[in-house]
């Protein structure tokens, strides 16, 4: 039995390194933060966490595939500023409009209300999905490597978002952005549920953020059902050796689109949490940008392979998690601005080495190169 342990933990060391680097910092955190360990603390880390910890598991699929995906950030990006317009709310509706080469379009009324405001959330999720759906094609059918495919349809996702919203704006439905980015007592109280929130069976889960509620969610809804799938064996396999997963047969092609589709996906959950955190849409390239290069990080210090084949956006998301609690440090010590890139920097190569210290132990080098 503890022979078995000790093999899964071995098999799993980078996850395990991540949970537990995760573990400690975050302790130290709240046992530094004048409130630590109340809820006010907690619904204040997922909102921030949770963006990144999406664009995480959205960079683990192409990953472990032996892609990389340059336009995360960019989808995420252009799909918060679909929803500054899809997500208000409004009673009557919300006209939606065009401005091309002076000319004013004008595309009708979108549907306001709780069925106008799904509606917006399918379809800024779809759009998500979609754009990772054409870097899939653009991969498989124009022979491009991954890292050049997803740096151009970056930029022209960058240039949609910036098309959309060429200075920040637009308005999310205040009520959705109270239930999502704070605990389930305000969730439940919002949507007028479980006696507004008050009922006593509710009580005790009531001060789970919402965030973190979701983060759960779409990672056993949507991630594990595809790990387990054929498509999801597939992209292992691909990661792993894919002359190898040809020769035998599995779905090469579809298995890359499907990692690429779900990384949109993914990365669609992403920006629209945080246009709906922040009120608004922003077509912000600089933003877009480090929460690619911070998505690269999460999967390293998650534990999967930059060259495929092992991983999990499981690990990835503890992985975002310890890249944001070294920035919750940031506030707490009063660290400067300009020190925080070297601080965060050093935390960041130390973490990594740790996963990496396994290959010190190889002693057949054919083994590094499965």
């Amino acid at each position: 039995m503890l022979d078995d342990v000790a093999i899964r933990i071995r098999q799993n060391i980078g996850i395990v390194t991540a949970v537990l680097l995760f573990s400690i910092l975050y302790l130290l955190y709240n046992l530094a933060h004048p409130k630590g360990f109340s809820s006010a603390v907690l619904v204040q880390n997922g909102d921030e966490i949770f963006a990144l910890a999406m664009l995480a598991m959205a960079q683990t699929v192409p990953v472990l595939a032996s892609g990389l995906d340059l336009s995360v950030g960019a989808v995420m990006t252009m799909v918060g500023c679909f929803a500054s317009y899809l997500l208000t709310g409004a009673a009557g509706g919300s006209p939606l409009h065009l401005e091309i080469f002076g000319l004013h379009l004008g595309l009708g009324i979108f549907p306001g209300g709780v069925s106008g405001i799904l509606l917006g959330i399918v379809i800024c999720l779809a759009t998500g999905a979609l754009a990772g759906f054409v870097n899939g094609c653009v991969v498989v059918y124009g022979r491009i490597q991954p890292i050049i495919a997803t740096l151009a349809t970056g930029a022209v996702y960058i240039g949609i978002a910036l098309f959309l919203r060429p200075t920040p704006g637009g308005k999310i439905d205040e009520d959705l952005n109270w239930a999502l980015t704070n605990s389930l007592g305000d969730f439940a109280a919002t949507v007028h549920i479980f006696d507004d929130g008050g009922a006593g069976w509710f009580a005790p889960v009531a001060w789970i953020p919402v965030p973190f509620v979701l983060l759960v969610l779409i990672a056993l809804l949507v991630w594990v059902p595809f790990r387990r799938s054929v498509l999801g064996r597939a992209v292992y396999a691909v990661g792993s050796a894919e002359g190898a997963a040809y020769m035998s047969g599995l779905p090469i092609e579809r298995a890359k689109i499907a990692a690429f589709t779900l990384a949109g996906f993914f990365a669609g959950c992403g920006g629209l949490f945080l246009a709906i955190q922040t009120s608004s849409g922003n077509a912000d390239i600089p933003q877009a940008g480090a929460y690619t290069l911070n998505s690269i990080a999460s999967v390293v210090i998650g534990g999967t392979s930059l060259l495929g084949g092992t991983g999990s956006a499981i690990g990835s998301i503890f992985g975002a998690m310890v890249l944001r609690v070294i920035s919750f440090f940031f506030r707490i010590f009063d660290i400067a601005p300009l020190l925080q890139p070297l601080f965060e920097g050093l935390i960041l190569l130390a973490a990594v080495s740790i996963g990496a210290l396994g290959v010190l132990r190889v002693k057949n080098t054919l083994e590094l190169f499965r």
